[in-house]
């Protein structure tokens, strides 16, 4: 053969990988079968965590109202702000300081100390404050956008632009999945709306789409379409799909592409939902007592429902659950629309990580309570007589509770008015590269090679919150 016909004969890579020993997508079939269950054998060393369930509060909680108590910025209350800490820095609506020179805002909030721990919690987390002992706080973390869409892809990605696979998707593609049934990564959502940059957060990326996080619903059919039509049964459903495994195999075995192999598995675990998706969300079959403790009522999609849904899914080998709430902008008020969000989480936060605690499953479980940026120190005043906080990227607060961490602490710190975090600082990559840790994952080694280079969650930065760390 001519050099020009090897040339023409492998003129795409499809056909390469067709004609080559060992099939690409036979590996990828072959991977996607075998990566349920398979963390020891994948793991960069021993994990602390066998899963997470991350809940993200869209929109950017206020840290100031919350968790991050400032007695001095409620001293200098309605106070100019000093141009020492607002010189250089970024802020989102720029164009409205310059009508007015922002002033200090104190909290109106009460605060008290919590726990053996003393950790500072507010009126606003009544329910949260009952487990102060099993939370680790974080405060004075800094992230790169104060936009929402770029700033939530940041947290969730390592980038502000889309296209980057979420950190469920790096964990997936990494350690696989142990349960049977369901997806590895699974999204739940609670709020009047989806979250900004909607997919985009939950995206494989350039990873295998197998490796996505899958949206489930906490009423209906978990995921739409999961139901057969009317008049197909369950032997004309296994057949039709057999059928379409047989067609799909043989694309596999002529193109390689491995993409098909991820076709097959998904249509395999769609099967595999359809028995096992309406028996996860039927919760009239939890006790009374569970049902009130989280505030979930059967039948209702609400973040009460979707925390109860997410102790169920990570019973059942799920590796990780995000749930999203939504409404959490509080540029004209932080009265009543701050009240009513943090009324419908508190309750359930604090019964997640009672429950999981008290079945035994915080021992192997890390549990992420945050949003995408804080709120700034001075007030924002769009509508007279009502105030709110502004975007801030220089000092916001989360917590986790679980395995392989410090319960009871508190690490970092920020300044007496809360500009700027004070000693050590925490980035968004920081944090990333924290939790890779804790399920057994050095993030400099979770990498894939895209577009001729090698990509990782943390980019070319991130550390471990050492502190935060158990022994």
């Amino acid at each position: 053969m001519t050099l020009e016909d090897q040339v023409l004969r492998y003129r795409t890579r499809r056909q390469l990988f067709r004609d080559c020993g060992a099939g690409l997508g036979k590996i990828a079939l072959a991977s996607l079968i075998t990566g349920r269950g398979a963390q020891a054998a994948r793991t960069h060393f021993a994990p602390k965590v066998d899963r997470v369930i991350y809940l993200f509060m869209a929109g950017g909680p206020s840290q100031l109202e919350l968790f991050d108590y400032k007695p001095e910025l409620v001293k200098y209350d309605a106070q100019p702000v000093p141009e020492s800490q607002f010189k250089g820095k970024r802020f989102a609506f720029m164009d409205s300081f310059a009508k007015e020179p922002p002033k200090l805002l104190g909290t109106r909030r009460t605060f008290k100390q919590h726990g053996k721990s003393g950790h500072w919690v507010s009126d606003l987390f009544p329910h949260i404050a009952t487990v102060a002992d099993d939370l680790t706080i974080v405060h004075g973390i800094t992230t790169e956008n104060f936009n929402h869409g770029p700033a939530k892809l940041f947290t969730n990605t390592g980038s502000t632009r889309p296209g980057r696979p979420s950190m469920g998707s790096w964990v997936t593609y990494g350690i696989g999945s142990e349960a049977e049934n369901l997806p590895g990564f699974v999204v739940l959502q609670s709020g009047p709306r989806g979250p900004r940059g909607g997919a985009a957060l939950w995206s494989s990326g350039f990873l295998p789409t197998s490796f996505q996080g899958v949206p489930f619903r906490s009423v209906g059919d978990p995921i739409l379409d999961l139901s057969n039509p009317k008049g197909i049964d369950a032997a004309a459903q296994r057949q039709t799909l057999d059928a379409i495994g047989d067609l799909n195999r043989l694309e596999l075995k002529a193109s390689g592409d491995p993409e098909i192999a991820t076709r097959i598995a998904q249509y395999e675990m769609a099967y595999q939902m359809q028995t096992s998706g309406p028996e996860l969300i039927d919760l009239s079959k939890e006790s009374k007592e569970t049902l009130e403790m989280y505030g979930a009522e059967p039948g209702k999609g609400s973040y009460a429902n979707n925390c109860l849904l997410a102790r169920r899914l990570v019973e059942r080998g799920v590796r990780f659950v995000q749930l999203y709430h939504t409404d959490w902008d509080h540029h004209e008020d932080l009265t009543k629309p701050l009240e009513g969000v943090t009324r419908e989480v508190d309750k359930p936060t604090a019964a997640l990580i009672r429950d999981l605690k008290q079945r035994g499953l915080l021992d192997r479980t890390l549990v992420i309570w945050g949003g995408e940026f804080g709120r700034t120190p001075m007030g924002e005043v769009r509508e007279k007589g009502k105030i709110g906080r502004n975007h801030h990227i220089d000092a916001s607060t989360l917590f986790m509770a679980g395995a392989g961490i410090k319960p009871g602490t508190v690490i970092g710190d920020t300044d007496e008015l809360g500009f700027s975090s004070t000693g050590e600082k925490f980035e968004v990559y920081d944090v990333q590269a924290t939790i890779l840790h804790l399920l057994g994952l050095d993030h400099q080694k979770l990498t894939y090679r895209s577009q001729g280079r090698d990509f990782r969650l943390t980019d070319v930065k991130g550390r471990l919150i050492k502190p935060m760390l158990s022994a």
